[in-house]
This record gives C-alpha cells, structure tokens and sequence, in this order.
C-alpha cells in the first residue's frame, strides 16, 4: 500500500510539474494591434488613407463633369436631332462605363497595396518571433483573436512591438 501511495505521489508531481512547465511556454501576441500601432504599419495607413482621399478626389471631379454632361445632353434632346441625341448618349455612357471601371481599378489596387504592406509586415515580424521564442524558450505564440482566456502576464504584444518599431521603420509601397 505504502508503494502505491509513493508511486501516485511520484506521478502527481510529475504531472503537476509538467503544467506548470508548459503554462511559462505559451504566450499570445495580438497580431491586429502589432499591424495597426507599429510605426511601420502606422505609416502604411497614412500612406494608403493618403492616397485615397487624393483619388477619391479626382474621381469626383469627373463625376461632377459626368453629371453636368448628362444635364446639358438632357437640356439640348430637343433642340438636336434624335440620332446627335442617341450618339451623344452613347458616349456618355461609354464615359460612365469607363469612369466606374477605372474607379473599380482603383479601388483593387489600394486594396493589393493593403495587403501587400501587411504581407512585408508579416514577412519582417515573422524573424522576430522566431528570434524572441528562442531567447526567451518559448514553444508557442498565440495569436490574440484565438486565445478565449489568458492571463495578461503571457502577452508579449508590447515587447514585440517595441521590437519590430526597433528594427522595422518604414514599409516600401510606392
């Protein structure tokens, strides 16, 4: 009996140690925070906000000058013959066609610079996570968004973003 009891002592501490070892070997990062607060990620947000503001500029002036052709074609349907007026319309729409057309391209194209300025980002975090797990033995970092619970003293979000506004200062777009 005595045998037994030491044995499941033996194993409760085993295993009892085994948790607590494990719990110093995962933290979690909040991924959306590094991205939006780094320097890096900062300036991509101006440089993006920047630019959409200045086509969203342009692409009002032509629909401003859109509409006003559309006005003034409305204005002369009775005054021009009825194939001047079809014609007319035709280019109007064609303009209309083009503009959203090239407004769509626009907008895919900030979009591709979004993703690619989260993509370098990534890219520049990814070494520096590999680089903290080592020093600091840790086996696994969790993203934020999939942690349900945790204690604030496995976030390492502010370490590593002090880390990344270290190494990394700017994001190529242009």
């Amino acid at each position: 009996m005595k045998k037994v009891k030491f044995l499941l002592i033996i194993i409760f501490f085993i295993f009892l140690n085994n948790i607590a070892y494990s719990q110093d070997e995962v933290f979690f990062v909040d991924m959306q925070k590094i991205l939006n607060s780094s320097k890096a990620g900062k300036q991509a947000q101006d440089f993006l906000k920047k630019k959409i503001v200045d086509e969203n500029k342009k692409f009002e002036k032509e629909m401003q000058q859109l509409k006003k052709d559309e006005q003034d074609l409305i204005s002369k349907r009775k005054t021009i013959s009825q194939d001047d007026y079809k014609k007319s319309l035709n280019k109007l729409r064609e303009k209309n066609v083009n503009y959203q057309k090239r407004k769509r391209d626009m907008n895919n194209q900030i979009l591709g610079k979004k993703n690619e300025a989260r993509n370098k980002l990534l890219a520049s975090l990814n070494p520096i996570l590999k680089k903290y797990m080592s020093d600091n033995k840790v086996k696994i970092i969790l993203d934020k968004k999939y942690v349900v619970m945790a204690n604030s003293q496995v976030d390492i979000t502010d370490e590593i973003l002090k880390i990344l506004n270290d190494q990394v200062k700017s994001i190529n777009l242009k």
